[in-house]
């Protein structure tokens, strides 16, 4: 079967980001479903885990459980990857990404672009997470400077992030099947310190949780924000949970961007 050629006769990688992320927010915005689904999930979020969990959970040292909670929540929606999955298994399936491999554009520029827009409107949901968080209790004591220091960490994991579940979702290829999947993201959110201390967890799986991305990074934001910390097992990544989170991000932007990338460029048999 014959294939589009894929040599383009220019490169404007930046331009072309730009273009493609204009594109995909000009989508959300015409999608209200969407965008109240997306902005509605962290105030549930905050509202479910901070008032009926609340109650039953302890937090070491007799700290207030909603300001253990909310950092791990910021932690969440940054390694949230089922929109940008679903979408890009969307255009896949649509033939669009064939479309975009057939124009004189970068390579680079089409899953750029969705990354950088996945990261506009996570921050929005950041934002609005924080706004839930300062109304039933949460509060950031160290602070302004340590506290946009925690939000460029997260915004920097969620642009890692983002490139795991765009490779997902070419590789899935079909937006209903990338819906289905997505509930298998949840497991790695819950085998973490995001919602309880691991001090409690078997050995072999406080294992794994405190050497998960997203301990590291929920550590790391409740560092920054003089919040309540889970006791860190001796584990590296929880003793240095900022340095492990930029390590991470830059590990994943290592793998995956390339990986992305080259998955973006093959055409389809």
């Amino acid at each position: 079967m014959s294939t589009i050629p894929m040599t383009p006769t220019r490169s404007r990688p930046a331009a072309d980001g730009a273009a493609a992320a204009a594109r995909v927010l000009l989508k959300l915005r015409h999608d209200p479903a969407g965008i109240v689904i997306t902005l509605s999930a962290p105030v549930v979020l905050v509202l479910v885990f901070g008032y009926i969990f609340g109650s039953a959970i302890a937090v070491p040292g007799s700290g207030d459980y909603r300001e253990f909670l909310v950092p791990g929540l910021f932690a969440t929606t940054a390694f949230n990857i089922i929109p940008s999955m679903i979408t890009m298994a969307r255009d896949s399936g649509r033939g669009v990404v064939d479309r975009f491999r057939s124009m004189p554009i970068s390579r680079v520029a089409v899953p750029f672009g969705q990354a950088a827009a996945t990261v506009v409107y996570g921050v929005l949901c950041l934002l609005l997470m924080a706004v839930c968080g300062l109304l039933v209790g949460w509060r950031i004591q160290t602070g302004i400077a340590p506290a946009l220091a925690a939000l460029g960490l997260l915004v920097a994991f969620q642009f890692a992030a983002t490139w795991i579940g765009m490779f997902l979702g070419l590789l899935i290829g079909k937006e209903e099947t990338a819906g289905q999947l997505s509930v298998l993201v949840l497991p790695v959110v819950m085998l973490s310190n995001v919602f309880v201390p691991t001090a409690g967890m078997p050995a072999w799986l406080r294992t794994i949780a405190d050497w998960n991305p997203v301990s590291a990074l929920a550590a790391a934001v409740r560092e920054l924000c003089g919040n309540p910390t889970a006791p860190t097992n001796g584990a590296w990544p929880l003793e240095h949970p900022v340095a492990a989170s930029l390590g991470w991000t830059a590990l994943l932007l290592l793998v995956f961007v390339p990986l992305c990338t080259a998955r973006y460029a093959r055409p389809h048999a």
